[in-house]
């Protein structure tokens, strides 16, 4: 691939079409040599300085080195660590079947990369969950969602494009949050193979909970404040879970 098509990547029409994303800087490409769910090809893009630190690469890399200013044109952030990879987008598939004691988060249009690489890498640390994204979601590739999972994007399945229609066909009952809801400590919270939060903003649309079969839980808290950010609720949920699960 040509170096300028590799800049294109940066915007998401282009990594659909081309079916590559990018993933800069040494400590995210030591992760994503560590993933059991990591895609071939993948090309790494290194600068004679960079090279120069002697760091080993995956024998199965193609590696091609460019020039300084080949580097800063390639990279989206303001100082570039010299490296840089072309990684294949992995196959998203909404019918396979779940792993042994997986549980699905299901996010509805979900739109903060910041917050989308949080919930990741909280998802990722614990461990036994399945990502599924609602279409008009933001994008799990970009370049801010990628280096906000911290490289936990790799370790984890992620499903695109998975509608509120497909969920209702694919699992009999869910779970959601809703300060009405029966505490996330009571035993029944552990007792769903999918877990609904919605946009930052709006939450899950009220028709389609009434549509489905959901029952509603909630975070107890002490403070006075209204809500809690998605991917902190996100993350005390898979916390529960993971404990429920011991």
């Amino acid at each position: 691939m040509k170096l300028d098509d590799v800049k294109k990547l940066h915007q998401k029409k282009y990594r659909s079409q081309f079916g590559y994303y990018l993933v800069e800087g040494e400590h995210l490409i030591q992760e994503l040599q560590r993933s059991p769910l990591m895609a071939l090809p993948v090309t790494v893009y290194v600068t004679d300085v960079w090279q120069s630190k002697g760091v080993t690469l995956d024998a199965r890399f193609e590696v091609i080195s460019v020039t300084e200013r080949q580097m800063a044109s390639l990279s989206d952030t303001k100082t570039p660590q010299g490296v840089l990879a072309r990684v294949p987008l992995p196959a998203s598939d909404s019918n396979a079947p779940l792993n042994a004691n997986e549980r699905c988060i299901y996010l509805h249009e979900i739109q903060d990369p910041g917050n989308l690489g949080t919930i990741l890498r909280s998802l990722a640390w614990f461990g036994g969950f399945r990502l599924l994204l609602s279409p008009n979601s933001v994008d799990p590739f970009n370049s801010k969602a990628v280096r906000a999972s911290m490289g936990a994007i790799f370790h984890l399945p992620v499903e695109l494009d998975v509608s509120l229609n497909q969920l209702q066909a694919r699992f009999e009952k869910f779970a959601y949050l809703d300060l009405n809801g029966a505490p996330i400590t009571d035993k029944q919270f552990g007792n769903y193979s999918c877990y609904l939060f919605g946009n930052e903003a709006r939450g899950v649309p009220a028709q389609a909970l009434s549509e489905t079969n959901a029952e509603a839980f909630t975070i107890a808290g002490n403070g006075t404040i209204e809500s809690l950010n998605l991917a902190s609720a996100v993350g005390i949920c898979a916390f529960q879970l993971a404990q429920a699960a011991k």
